[in-house]
């Protein structure tokens, strides 16, 4: 467990309570998603990263969060971010954030743009493990036949967010 100070906030999304993690120097977000148990925030960061506990705040991401409810998709692209891992890991994580709303890609896709088309489970092992949800958007990732596949906050959650991105991503600017 790490030392690092942290602040947490919930709020109201059409989806469900979205709570947020983040470093209190920086906002940067360790970990998020549709839950309102901040506990299960802190169980998805790495055991090496994860601090002991996190005090309640106002955090810069919610805003984010929001516009992009009203909206506003690209809200969240600027949101900075900070989970660790190996070099595959931490480069898929960055490839998720350039996988354009409405244009999802197949697990086998994302292994490509991840720059080893043959990892395809390592990809997916990815989409898993990433914690701060919504920010790195693992949900625009699908199995290979187009299907859902799994998403760490119900596939009910999963839908919602690729259909408003659909509809959203279809609109003129």
């Amino acid at each position: 467990m790490t030392s690092t100070k942290t602040i947490h906030q919930t709020i109201s999304t059409p989806d469900g309570p979205f709570t947020i993690i983040a470093r209190a120097e920086d906002g940067a977000v360790l970990a998020s998603g549709w839950s309102d148990d901040v506990q299960v925030m802190l169980d998805r960061i790495r055991p090496a990263d994860r601090p002991a506990s996190s005090a309640p705040g106002e955090i810069a991401a919610s805003e984010a969060v929001e516009a992009y409810y009203a909206g506003d998709l690209s809200a969240i692209d600027d949101v900075l971010v900070a989970q660790s891992g190996g070099p595959f890991r931490t480069h898929a994580w960055s490839v998720l954030r350039t996988i354009e709303p409405g244009k999802p890609l197949t697990y086998s896709e994302f292994a490509v743009a991840s720059g080893r088309p043959s990892a395809v489970r390592a990809a997916a092992s990815a989409c898993a493990t990433n914690a701060p949800a919504l920010f790195v958007p693992c949900h625009r990732v699908l199995r290979t036949d187009g299907s859902l596949g799994g998403f760490a906050w119900g596939l009910d959650v999963k839908r919602s967010l690729l259909a408003r991105e659909a509809s959203l991503a279809l609109q003129p600017d």
